[in-house]
């Protein structure tokens, strides 16, 4: 058995024990194969490993990279997204994960009209308010999410958080739960054309407890390929 084949077998393992205690189905998790720095030979054989989402920091890069290896799989946009990109993301992206400002999901929803391709997206929230982090205050939530119900061609299918780095992943716990939380304020909320399918949290070090917490994808790289050259 390959290097990346066994990588990809425990971490779905580890994903089905974590859902499972919890009372989950490990298939109400999704695995998401990060691909930063990952060369292309070792993205395609985490593909034929059964890997169904691809996630990229870059559109130039993605843009490359699905030219090569065609949309098999889904490519999600995880990366801070400019603005002036957002015309090729609608077009290569399945979903955007990173959607942090009122001013960006306009451009995305122009682009996608223009694309005729409606754009499933993921509302970045910054819970640690770290400065270096991305996303939109917890506060802020319901009033953009309110924003951007009136938007045709955006699909809000949920949120996404990135905890800051912990030696022990369960100081990450309180961040997860937090979204999870969050979730649910905005169900209760029942904002018109916004849905919370999707969490989108948890990473190599503290997959585990976001899996516990509720993730619904987990976005995994040096798990699976290795520490980054």
């Amino acid at each position: 058995m390959s290097e990346i084949r066994n990588n990809i077998r425990i971490v779905r393992e580890t994903i089905a024990e974590a859902a499972l205690r919890t009372g989950r189905k490990a298939s109400d998790v999704r695995l998401m194969a990060v691909t930063k720095t990952v060369d292309d030979e070792r993205i395609m054989e985490a593909i034929d490993c059964g890997v169904d989402i691809i996630g990229e920091n870059y559109v130039q890069e993605a843009k490359r990279k699905i030219e090569k290896m065609g949309k098999k799989v889904e490519w999600h946009m995880i990366g801070y997204l400019q603005s002036n990109k957002a015309k090729y993301a609608v077009r290569i992206f399945d979903m955007i994960h990173s959607v942090d400002r009122t001013s960006l999901a306009r451009e995305l929803d122009r682009r996608a009209r223009a694309a005729d391709r409606p754009m499933k997206i993921l509302i970045e929230v910054n819970l640690s308010g770290e400065a270096t982090k991305s996303g939109v205050r917890r506060e802020d939530i319901p009033a953009l999410l309110r924003e951007l119900s009136a938007l045709d061609y955006l699909s809000v299918q949920g949120l996404m958080t990135m905890a800051p780095w912990f030696d022990d992943p369960e100081d990450a716990r309180p961040f997860f739960r937090m979204l999870r939380e969050l979730r649910d304020e905005v169900i209760r909320a029942n904002i018109p054309h916004i849905e919370m399918k999707e969490l989108s949290m948890g990473m190599t070090g503290d997959f585990e407890v976001a899996v516990e917490e509720g993730a619904t994808i987990v976005r995994i790289g040096r798990k699976i390929f290795g520490e980054r050259p």
